[in-house]
């Protein structure tokens, strides 16, 4: 049996993963989920995942650990409730944050500048209704202001724009700290960098967004079941929200078998994202934030360094 098998390693991964990888350790790799692999025997006693693969219950009595190459491991902690067992896991920290920052401060200025509706407009060389906003002086509202927070705080204070925060715990002290409720208000923008746990699930909703300002745009990149899907075409069709950016889906799992065309059924939650993803004012992408060059080295240098002690030592 190999020392470890990776789940979902893009080809960019792999190779990263590779050179850190230390010779007389066997690995194995796949850029599929499991259950696109479609493994029923465990490959290894020790395997690792980014958020996407659904791991079959019946190996938790078997697994000595789980490594998520991701930063949130809330779906960890789900598979530890479902299966009973209390398997060892472990995740990343701060690899990726200044990535997946600059992401979300560019999907934001993608909806500012109706980039969807530019491209599809150089055929024909319009200009009409591609008036856009400037970044500067318009104010922005970060709900979470941790590791990814802080540093998308830093983009938009670059970007010379007024920025407010929400979070239990305010430490950053370059920011006015506000409750969600006031902060939506006056926000032209609102960034989601929020950990998943029961209070910050369906944070997102229609009523959060109620006092709102029409046209606000909403970028979301940490967990989709914060913004719930139908919230946001509610919002959109009702000129609440004039954009919405997301890289995090409630459906993900189902959405990428649907996708990569796997399944041929879909949930209410898939066909809706299906059906805004085509919208001039939306910008979706594939769960992708995190993917630079820089965060990708960083990932596979904390992931072997990771299983490396495991393996050696029995313990993360």
């Amino acid at each position: 049996m190999l020392d470890l098998y990776f789940y979902e390693a893009f080809r960019e991964e792999e190779a990263a993963i590779k050179r850190y990888l230390p010779n007389g350790i066997s690995a194995g790799f796949t850029w599929k989920t499991i259950q696109e692999n479609g493994d029923r025997e465990l490959p290894s006693k020790l395997i690792s995942i980014r958020t996407q693969s659904r791991i079959p219950l019946e190996w938790a009595k078997d697994l000595d650990g789980i490594l998520t190459r991701s930063q949130g491991y809330d779906h960890l902690l789900q598979y530890v409730k479902d299966s009973g067992v209390d398997v060892n896991f472990k995740y990343l920290e701060g690899y990726c944050s200044r990535a997946v920052a600059e992401h979300a401060v560019f999907v934001m200025m993608c909806l500012f500048r109706k980039l969807k509706a530019q491209i599809k407009n150089f055929d024909v060389f319009h200009r009409e209704g591609l008036t856009g906003m400037e970044c500067k002086g318009h104010k922005a509202l970060v709900v979470g202001v941790g590791r990814i927070g802080r540093e998308i705080v830093d983009c938009l204070l670059g970007l010379k724009m007024e920025v407010k925060g929400v979070d239990i715990d305010p430490k950053d002290h370059r920011v006015e700290y506000v409750s969600l409720e006031e902060g939506v208000v006056e926000a032209d923008v609102v960034f989601c960098a929020l950990p998943l746990t029961k209070e910050t699930d369906k944070l997102f909703n229609v009523a959060a967004f109620e006092k709102a300002k029409k046209g606000i745009v909403l970028v979301n990149v940490s967990r989709g079941e914060i913004s719930p899907i139908g919230d946001i075409k509610i919002m959109l069709e009702n000129g609440v929200l004039g954009g919405a950016g997301l890289d995090v889906y409630c459906c993900e799992k189902g959405l990428a078998d649907y996708l990569r065309g796997h399944s041929d059924t879909a949930s209410d939650e898939v066909k809706l994202v299906c059906e805004l993803k085509n919208r001039e004012n939306v910008v979706f992408t594939p769960h992708n934030a995190f993917n630079t060059f820089e965060a990708v080295e960083e990932k596979a240098r904390q992931s072997v360094e990771a299983v490396v002690h495991f393996i050696r030592k029995g313990k993360w």
